[in-house]
C-alpha cells in the first residue's frame, strides 16, 4: 500500500471510525513522522518492555495497573462507571482525562450544573442567562439588528454590576 501523501510504501495504517464514517489514513515512515504518530518498531525499549513486564511494584499486572489506594483497576472503573477513591484521579490520570474530555464535550474540567445548594443564582445572572438564550436565538434565525440589541443588553448587564444587597436576619 502506498503513502496518502506520496508515493512510498506506507508503514502506518490508521482506520477511525467516528459517527458511523470509516476513515483510512495509510502515512510513509517520513509523514507518520512529520504528523507525531509513533511508528511501530521504533518506541523506546522501556515503553516495549513495560508492556510485557508482569507484578511490577506498582501493583500493575501486563496492562493492568492498580489503585494504590483501593486497588481498583481502570477496567473495573470503565466497566461500573464509579471511581474506586480520590487516589483514583492520580492513579489513571490519563485514562480518565480522555473519558472525562468525551463525556464533557471536550473539557477536562466540569461544566455542568453545580447543585443549588452550593450556588444562588443571582438576579443580574438570571438575566444575562436568559438575554444570552435570546441572543443565540436571534443569531440562529438570523435577526442581526435584535442580536445587536441584545448584546448590547448585554454588555451593559456584564459591566454595570452592582453588588446585590444580601438579605439578613434584619430584613424584615
Amino acid at each position: 500500500m502506498k503513502c496518502d501523501l506520496c508515493n512510498k510504501p506506507a508503514v502506518v495504517h490508521e482506520v477511525t471510525i467516528s459517527g458511523g464514517t470509516k476513515k483510512e489514513v495509510h502515512l510513509c515512515l517520513e509523514h507518520a513522522q512529520a504528523a507525531g504518530i509513533a511508528i511501530p518498531g521504533q518506541q523506546p525499549a522501556n515503553k516495549l518492555l513495560s508492556k510485557f513486564v508482569i507484578g511490577n511494584k506498582k501493583g500493575e499486572t501486563a496492562g493492568h495497573q492498580r489503585c494504590g489506594g483501593c486497588g481498583s483497576t481502570f477496567g473495573q472503573i470503565k466497566q461500573t462507571n464509579l471511581i474506586g477513591c480520590a487516589e483514583c484521579y492520580r492513579a489513571f490520570e490519563d485514562q480518565l482525562s480522555q473519558l472525562i474530555e468525551q463525556s464533557q464535550f471536550g473539557h477536562r474540567e466540569h461544566v455542568g450544573r453545580i447543585p443549588r445548594k452550593m450556588h444562588t443564582p443571582s438576579h443580574n445572572e438570571i438575566r444575562a442567562r436568559k438575554l444570552m438564550r435570546e441572543l443565540d436565538a436571534a443569531v440562529t434565525a438570523e435577526q442581526y439588528e435584535r442580536a445587536a440589541e441584545l448584546r448590547d443588553r448585554l454588555n451593559e448587564l456584564t459591566t454595570n454590576v452592582e453588588p446585590e444587597p444580601e438579605s439578613g436576619p434584619d430584613d424584615g
